[in-house]
Parts: structure tokens; sequence; C-alpha cells
């Protein structure tokens, strides 16, 4: 059985369980009931490898599917979910500020554990931090999103990290340069063929941003949540199971300097989620099946699929959503270092695992020491929303909150601008658009303004059966079977 490819192979895996730490038989906020979890684990049991690869991934996909009770820690009545405190509530779950689910499976299951959402997954965002809990859908109070799928979700973080270190490498290149020659230094910020502007630098430190497009100005690329807010799994997991289901982990509340509050959510239930915990359930999310492409096989439709790759391309799709990208290492490795304060960065307690020999399959490509990553991204955000004063105006990929006033990258509003979707999933995560209300692929690229309107008009001008083409083509683009591993 293989294990994580940064530890030691000579720990008796028949030992593993005996490490992990069981759940006491009473519920701590005195209920004659058992949590719902069966147990926790401990970060140094999957660093020492007392549990193997296999394990790990088994106690994540329980930890993304239970049910969590009161037992467990379920809930946060002194606190919102954007960790403040706050009086305790009486309301123990409010569907849009949350907690709202029970489990991370209610709103990531299609096509199975992992995947996204139909409309009636929905979350709200923003409205987690209100305090008393909103009892209201009010565009002016929240922003109504439709879950992503997570497969290939380990790819695509590692992809941002390796391009948030080139940004960085870049900017720390152009402060040398204007240091040796007492002068402003320009530099333009090109990663993996993806450009994302450029930065010019002061001798004394001081950036001008102000050319920065598609990312934030610390230049972390964040590839997780639809506007790209979340650097990585961990933090994303940690998020999540604190918003929606009042589960705290340790190392956001316990361990945070900030906090230090075993319970600070005061339901009666202190180690909710353990470091070990986290670093599990990311794994589990890391290591779902890479998507692929599925052709039909009726002979008609699959030659369309074929071709409609060709228009895709020609009618400019590609430039955002870009085939393929090319990972230096095929290795997924935990914590990531550009995560937040709130969420472990201890370089020193790193997991890693290769993701093109290890996990569920299929799995990502090798290619040489590295990998191909065919998501059909950028990992860029873009404003597909149209000026309001102009002509046949497509506003439809505006944000729906006018509270949401976060500056994106160059400085405006940035309540228009989202990550470009990843499409190797895309025939099997409708519906679509960041709301969910788009039933068909087609609709969703008619609805494509700002700087997706020339694609847009360019689809839109095509013949019909070209663009069934290009519709079969994405919709050839799936979620694969389940394979043996």
């Amino acid at each position: 059985m293989r294990v994580f490819a940064m530890l030691l192979i000579a720990t008796l895996a028949v030992s593993s369980f005996s490490a992990m730490l069981a759940q006491d038989d009473l519920c701590p906020v005195g209920l004659p009931e058992r949590p719902a979890l069966s147990r926790h684990i401990e970060q140094a049991d999957i660093l020492n490898g007392s549990l193997s690869f296999d394990e790990a991934l088994d106690h994540g996909e329980e930890l993304f599917t239970v049910l969590f009770n009161v037992c467990d820690g379920q809930g946060r009545p002194a606190t919102t979910g954007g960790v403040t405190a706050r009086e305790p509530d009486e309301m123990a779950f409010s569907r849009v500020s949350a907690p709202d689910s029970n489990s991370c499976f209610s709103c990531h299951n299609q096509p199975r554990a992992g995947g996204g959402a139909e409309f009636v997954g929905n979350v709200f965002l923003l409205a987690q931090h209100a305090d008393p809990v909103l009892e209201t859908t009010s565009m002016m109070s929240s922003n109504h999103r439709n879950p992503l799928g997570m497969f290939g979700a380990g790819p695509i973080e590692m992809l941002a990290r390796e391009m948030t270190t080139d940004l960085q490498a870049l900017r720390k290149s152009a402060l040398a340069e204007a240091r040796e020659q007492d002068s402003l230094a320009t530099v333009t910020l090109v990663t993996k063929g993806i450009n994302f502007g450029e930065l010019t630098m002061a001798p004394d430190g001081a950036q001008d941003s102000s050319g920065i497009e598609g990312v934030d100005h610390d230049l972390i690329i964040k590839p997780f949540h639809q506007s790209g807010t979340k650097v990585s799994l961990r933090q994303f997991s940690a998020n999540a199971m604190n918003q929606h289901h009042g589960m705290q982990a340790e190392e956001r509340f316990d361990l945070n300097p900030d906090i230090l509050d075993p319970d600070f959510d005061q339901d009666g239930v202190t180690r909710e989620l353990t470091i070990g915990d986290i670093t599990a359930v990311t794994l589990f999310q890391a290591a779902l099946a890479t998507p692929g492409r599925v052709l039909p096989d009726d002979p008609e439709r699959r030659a369309d699929a074929v071709r409609g790759e060709e228009i895709f391309d020609r009618i400019g799709c590609a430039s955002c959503h870009v085939p393929a990208l090319t990972l230096e290492s095929r290795f997924f490795s935990d914590p990531n270092p550009f995560n937040p304060a709130n969420t472990m960065t201890d370089m020193s307690q790193t997991v890693s695992f290769d993701m093109t020999l290890d996990g569920p399959q299929p799995r990502l490509e090798r290619s040489g020491e590295g990998a191909i990553v065919r998501a059909f991204t950028d990992l860029k955000r873009h404003s597909l929303c149209d000026p309001a004063d102009q002509p046949d105006a497509i506003r439809f990929f505006c944000n729906e909150s006018l509270r949401d006033s976060r500056p994106d990258v160059a400085g405006r509003h940035g309540s228009e601008f989202f990550l470009t979707r990843k499409l190797w999933d895309v025939g099997s995560s409708a519906p679509y658009g960041h709301r969910g209300d788009l039933t068909t692929v087609s609709e969703a690229i008619l609805m494509h303004g700002g700087e997706g309107r020339a694609s847009r008009d360019a689809f839109n001008e095509l013949i019909f059966a070209d663009q069934r083409a290009v519709v079969e083509f994405l919709l050839s683009l799936q979620v694969l079977p389940e394979a043996d591993s």
C-alpha cells in the first residue's frame, strides 16, 4: 500500500487505527446520543506514518459526508460565520446566514461526493458575517452562489501555487532592478503563458499596482470560490466547516493567537476539528479524480464534439478557458505556504502525495517530473459584465450584491469579477452561472459580456450546426466514472 511520498514506509499499517482518538461515548452537551463522526485523528499520526494514505483519505471522506450533530460540535450559537463573537442566538439553522447544512456532501454531491449541486444546494455568502443572523435573501444582504465541483482540485491548487511563486519572483526581480538602477522598474507579470498585466517597483519598495490584472495586489492566485478569494483547499475547508456547519477547526480558533479559546462558539464542545482532521479532508478533496473526456457513441455527435473543440478555439474561448497548463511538480502538498494567518502554514508539518500515482482513478496525466492539467482555465479573474450604458449591454454576470465593495486587482469595483470557470467537468456540472440559474451550456455562453463579449458574439454569429458542435464538445468534458485503483 502506498503511503505519503514524504513519510517513512517502515511504520506498520496494522497499528494505524490504534493511534486514532475515539470519540467519547457520551455526548459533550449531555444528550443520550453519540457524535456522528466516528473518530478524530491527530496530525502527528499522519506525519509519522501511523496512518496510511488510504486511511487518511477514508477519514477525509467521512468528514466530507458525515451529518454532523450537536454532539460533534455542530452549531455556533455565540459566533458568526465570519469568526466574530455575538450574543448566543436561538436560531440553530439559517438558510441565509447559516449554519445552513449538516454535511459538505449536502452541497457537493453531483455526480457523486465531491461534485457540485443543483440550484437547491445554493449557499449565501457575505451574510455569514451578520449579527444577528439574517432572515432575508435580499441581494443587498448576500450573494447567492451555486457550489462548484471539487474534482481535480488538488492540481488546481498546485497550479495556483506555482503561478503565485512565479509572480512574486517577478516582483522581487523588479525591486532588485529598481534598487540597482535607483529608478522605477516595470515588469510584465506572465506565468505559464498567462498575462496578469504589469507591476512597477520603486527603489524604496513602493509598489504601483495599477497595471495588475486578474489577481489581487499581493500577487497570490486564489483558485477557490467563484470570485477567487480562497488560497487553498485547507483554507476553503476550515472556513466552510465553520460557516456552513458550525464546526470549528482548532487551528482557526483554539490555536489562533487572536482567539485562543477552545470553545469560542460556546456550544459546549471543544476540539471539534483537529489539525489532523482538516488535513484529512483537505487530502480527500485534493485526491478526487481528475475530470476527462467522454465522446458520444453516436458517430454524428462524436464528430461534432471533435469539430466543436476546433471552433471553441477559433472563436476565442480558449484565450481565457486555456485548454491545458503544465505543472512543474506532480506532487500535491499541504499546508500551502501562502495560506492566511488563520490557516495552518507550518511547513515542518508538510504531507505530500503524487497526483499521478496516488488516490482515486482517473488521475492526473504525468509529463516528465510534472503533469498536465487540462482544466480549461487561466486561474485569472475577469469581468463578464458590460458597462451599463453600452447598447445591448449584458449585465447577467454582474454580482447581485451591491454591498460587496471589495476592490478587484486594479482598484475597480470588484463585484463583477469572477475566476475563469474550469470547464473540464462542465458536462457533469449543470446548472451554470454563479447562481446556478442557467440550465444549459449555450445560455451560459450567451450571457458572457465584458471581457468575454467578443467570443460570445462570435458564437452567436455561428451557424446553428457549429453552435451545436461547440456545445457537444463542452458536454463531452466530464467527471469520469469511478475506476478501480
